[in-house]
């Protein structure tokens, strides 16, 4: 990896407000997003920083470059759309968090990006993930007598109040990870926000996913002896910022081909060349052998999907024909076991 290399991607991608970023575990995630033209609290490209009214993220200057970028896709159950994003991992020993399983009060958040929350308390929510410190961070007085009182307990015993009086009150969430941090300055979704995430940056804590236990979905092809401490979601080429369908952009789709070609795992992108070579020559599905393996298999499915979208958006109907008559045999509906959700970083 030359010298500007991970910290260079993420320089040259925190100033897209279509890219989105997210730190945290399978079940447990911080994101951050902005909107076009948002007015900055901190625009700091030297310390890999960026704060908005709503949010901030911040990578650590000397960990990145130890930061392993990999890039992936992933299925959607919708057919027609597809997920992707950039990894930012490390070795599972490196990328170890404290693992906390009780509320914890940490003292004053010194490390917080916007100065006027340096005196705010954090507390460590206690959820126990292997590679983020999910934290609270507040200064108000009700909310701090109720984490006090119910420090050292889980959140999630059933007559601890801690867990309403969070929901009550929203306060930052802090997902902290070898990489750096991310930090949620908007209220928490649920009844006070018509019951969904606000747009922009919001978090998730969903037990019943954190209970598996696992970093990231099965979905994401990281090598098992990897961990992902932070990860990168360039704006997609089907998908819009609230989750809804977009015109086909086939400029964003170049761009993170880039990176798939950069940092994507090897035999996926070999998956996808074969698959694009097959249909570039007119050849007919029958004599192509399909890979083996759940990811592979779904990066045949994800090639297919784009080179019609890819055919449509060029006018080039023997080439949708001929990819439609492929998606027959290998993408059909009764295959969506395999396909993501696609929520950010889960």
């Amino acid at each position: 990896m030359n010298a500007n290399g991970t910290a260079g991607l993420i320089a040259d991608h925190l100033p897209d407000w279509q890219t989105g970023w997210s730190m945290g575990a399978f079940g447990a995630l911080a994101e951050f997003h902005q909107d076009a033209g948002e007015p900055l609290l901190v625009d700091d490209a030297a310390e890999l920083t960026r704060a908005t009214a709503r949010g901030a993220i911040r990578f650590d200057p000397s960990v990145v470059e130890r930061l392993q970028p990999i890039a992936y896709e992933t299925l959607s159950p919708k057919l027609h759309r597809w997920s992707h994003a950039v990894a930012l991992c490390l070795p599972a020993e490196e990328a170890a968090c404290a693992r906390r399983s009780v509320l914890t009060e940490l003292g004053p958040d010194t490390d917080a990006i916007l100065t006027p929350n340096r005196m705010d308390r954090l507390f460590d929510m206690g959820l126990s993930l292997a590679n983020c410190d999910f934290c609270i961070r507040t200064a108000d007085s009700d909310l701090l007598a109720v984490l006090r009182a119910n420090e050292g307990r889980s959140l999630f015993e059933p007559d601890n109040p801690a867990m309403g009086a969070i929901l009550k009150a929203h306060p930052h969430r802090v997902a902290i990870t070898r990489a750096g941090r991310a930090e949620v300055f908007q209220k928490i979704g649920g009844p006070d926000t018509g019951g969904v995430s606000p747009p922009g940056p919001h978090t998730h804590v969903l037990p019943k996913l954190m209970a598996s236990g696992r970093t990231h979905t099965a979905n994401t092809p990281i090598p098992d002896e990897m961990v992902p401490v932070a990860f990168l979601h360039p704006g997609n080429p089907v998908i819009g910022p609230l989750g809804e369908d977009r015109p086909f952009d086939p400029d964003l789709h170049e761009r993170f081909q880039a990176l798939l070609a950069a940092h994507g795992r090897p035999q996926l992108v070999a998956v996808k060349r074969r698959v694009n070579g097959a249909l570039a020559e007119g050849r007919g599905c029958a004599d192509f052998d399909p890979p083996d393996g759940r990811h592979q298999r779904a990066a045949l499915r994800i090639a297919l999907r784009q080179i019609v979208r890819l055919a449509e958006h060029g006018d080039d109907a023997d080439l949708s024909q001929l990819a439609t008559s492929w998606r027959t045999v290998f993408d059909m509906p009764r295959m969506s076991d395999e396909a993501d959700d696609e929520a950010p970083g889960h």
